[in-house]
């Protein structure tokens, strides 16, 4: 029999609408796939070439269970150059990309009985990791007048007793939208108030847009640094999706315990994947800005079109790669004598009507939003929008 914890776990919605979309593909059928968070760039040639060149000189065995020593060098300075931030290697773990790094902290410092606080709209993998522990979750709620962002109030409303921590995401995934530095500096008031753990998910950070700068809750004093565990990885500025990098910077006795538990679990990440990961951390920059400009290309014309729809609305992202567009007024309508009333349900209705795959925001705790990923070609966001315009007009 299935343990109860396993019960309780859903997969992952974003990767199951993207392993439906690429059947249908499979068998024949021209799908617009706006559902997965995935650059569609490939891996820049110096980083591969780095990790062609691990495998010719035999760098193809175990490593430190938290990583090598070049690695964490390399994203010491990256917190240093990038955020004003000082760690040391013991302050540091290279985990099997964000998500697991994500995981590990869950490991480490949830347990049953504690409290997780979480804004809504999240990313999807956040209730069910804090589940996965033993602990639960606390939805806090965002609102679109107010940009999805945590508000203090509504942050100290939610904290009791049982409460550990404080997870946010910024850029967020899967608004698109932005922390500014006053909001974080309440946030981390709050924080230290309550002698709460902040988990700070970074992973967007090089991608924003409009001269927005991303501050770390982590650098706004050593208090609040000291309380923070700062995730981030490779995966979507470097287009290393399938290298599975990432890390997370925090306090020495946290990070010491996901290293532990990460001896016992997957041990080290990827030797090769870590070579090309040094590479992309101290090599050439150049390409995020090429893959940014064209991000920022399609998030314009995505949103612009989005809005012109009659029954849809967005907000335009500042960071990350995805639209948020609010749906809820076409909830009601029918297509063919069904009626749709979710997000799911106008989810599956573009899916298996206009080939076009997309996630219902109801995955990520606002049933009001659908996602779409702009990490797509503007072929594919021309001739995606414009059979989302078709299938939404003939909603009666």
């Amino acid at each position: 029999m299935l343990s109860e914890r396993a019960k309780n776990i859903k997969p992952s919605p974003t990767l199951a609408i993207d392993a439906k979309a690429k059947a249908m593909k499979a068998a024949g059928v021209d799908v617009v796939n706006f559902g997965v968070g995935e650059p569609d760039f490939d891996t820049p040639e110096n980083i591969k070439e780095a990790a062609i060149k691990a495998i010719k000189d035999g760098f193809t065995k175990y490593t430190p269970v938290g990583g090598i020593d070049p690695l964490k060098d390399a994203i010491i300075e990256k917190f240093r150059k990038d955020n004003g931030l000082e760690y040391s290697r013991e302050e540091v773990i290279v985990s099997c990309g964000a998500k697991h790094s994500l995981y590990n902290i869950a490991q480490a410092l949830y347990g049953n009985g504690d409290e997780v606080i979480i804004p809504a709209p999240y990313w999807v993998s956040y209730p069910d990791q804090v589940i996965l522990n033993d602990a639960t979750p606390v939805f806090v709620k965002t609102y679109e007048k107010d940009k999805f962002i945590l508000k203090a109030d509504a942050l100290k409303s939610h904290i009791t007793k049982k409460t550990k921590a404080i997870i946010l995401n910024s850029p967020s995934n899967p608004t698109g939208l932005t922390y500014d530095r006053k909001t974080l500096e309440d946030i981390a008031s709050i924080a230290l108030e309550h002698n709460l753990y902040v988990i700070s998910d970074e992973i967007y950070e090089k991608l924003t847009y409009n001269g927005f700068v991303h501050t770390s809750i982590a650098s706004l004093g050593s208090e609040i640094k000291n309380r923070t565990l700062i995730v981030n990885g490779l995966s979507k500025a470097y287009a290393m999706t399938g290298w599975r990098i990432g890390y997370t910077a925090g306090p020495k006795d946290i990070i010491k315990a996901m290293t532990n538990i990460q001896s016992q679990s997957t041990s080290n990440p990827t030797s090769i994947a870590q070579k090309a990961a040094v590479e992309a951390l101290t090599g050439p920059q150049d390409f995020i800005k090429t893959m940014l400009a064209e991000f920022d290309k399609r998030r314009k014309y995505l949103v612009s079109e989005l809005n012109s729809i009659p029954g849809i609305s967005c907000l335009t992202p500042t960071g990350a790669f995805y639209a948020f567009p609010n749906t809820s007024k076409l909830y009601g309508k029918q297509a063919d004598g069904k009626k749709i009333s979710s997000s799911s349900g106008l989810a599956l209705h573009l899916l298996e009507k206009a080939n076009v795959a997309l996630v219902p925001g109801d995955a990520f705790g606002n049933d009001n939003h659908i996602r779409l990923s702009y990490a797509t070609s503007m072929e594919n966001i021309g001739k995606g929008v414009k059979r989302i315009r078709e299938a939404v007009s003939g909603l009666k």
